[in-house]
């Protein structure tokens, strides 16, 4: 099920929740006010490629061998 990030417009706190693609835009309350006035907001990622880890909008690695960068192979960067 994927995580979907959203913004509370009473509040503004932002909060995420995992949801069927179905229910992505049906209302979701609040978790700091209960408001059930939140918007879905434009979620990051990023993706695997056949030679390594893809840096996306939130970073990454460019270790090909375990992705997260903290391996023997990579020099734990």
């Amino acid at each position: 099920m994927p995580i979907y990030e959203y913004r509370c417009q009473e509040c503004g706190t932002p909060f995420e929740a995992r949801r069927s693609m179905r229910d992505a835009d049906t209302p979701i309350a609040c978790p700091k006010c209960g408001s059930t006035h939140a918007k879905r907001g434009l979620s990051l990622f990023f993706a695997s490629g056949s030679s390594g880890v893809i840096k996306g909008a939130s970073g990454g690695s460019s270790c090909s061998s375990c992705g997260g960068g903290s391996c023997a192979s990579c020099g734990g960067h």
